[in-house]
């Protein structure tokens, strides 16, 4: 086996700029999950009284269901009242936000990322120019 070299340490410029990457794309990731959260699903809009309408016909099919439809019904079951816990509660996504657009200036220029990039991905175009994205950008 090869002989390693001397371990050199980093340099505390080098581990700011280390820990500096890692926040950002903290920020960056959060803030493109709560956009992906928030995007409108297509189709129609599903209220409560439809949820708890399918889920009273589900409980209706399961008393005849064979085994295999019934274990298809209970996971239907499951994901309809998951998404009734959630229904109504709309993220705030402000704080998210707030923290994006101080951290998309540099985080863009380091990784050459497009301003087009951010708005294919959903980004509002508001955002970027808060953040000083602008459309010259790489």
């Amino acid at each position: 086996m090869a002989k390693r070299g001397p371990k050199n340490s980093l340099s505390v410029e080098h581990k700011a700029a280390m820990a500096q990457g890692r926040s950002e794309g903290r920020v960056v990731r959060d803030y493109l999950d709560a956009l992906r959260a928030n995007k409108p699903k297509r189709g129609r809009k599903r209220t409560p009284d439809t949820v708890n309408k399918r889920l009273k016909a589900i409980d209706d099919e399961l008393l005849t269901a064979d085994a295999i439809s019934e274990l298809r019904l209970l996971q239907e079951r499951r994901n309809l009242s998951d998404e009734l816990s959630t229904m109504g509660g709309e993220m705030d996504i402000s704080v998210y936000e707030d923290a994006f657009v101080r951290a998309a200036g540099s985080y863009s220029q380091r990784h050459g990322i497009a301003y087009t990039t951010w708005r294919e991905i959903g980004v509002p175009a508001s955002v970027l120019s808060k953040a000083g994205v602008s459309r010259s950008s790489n």
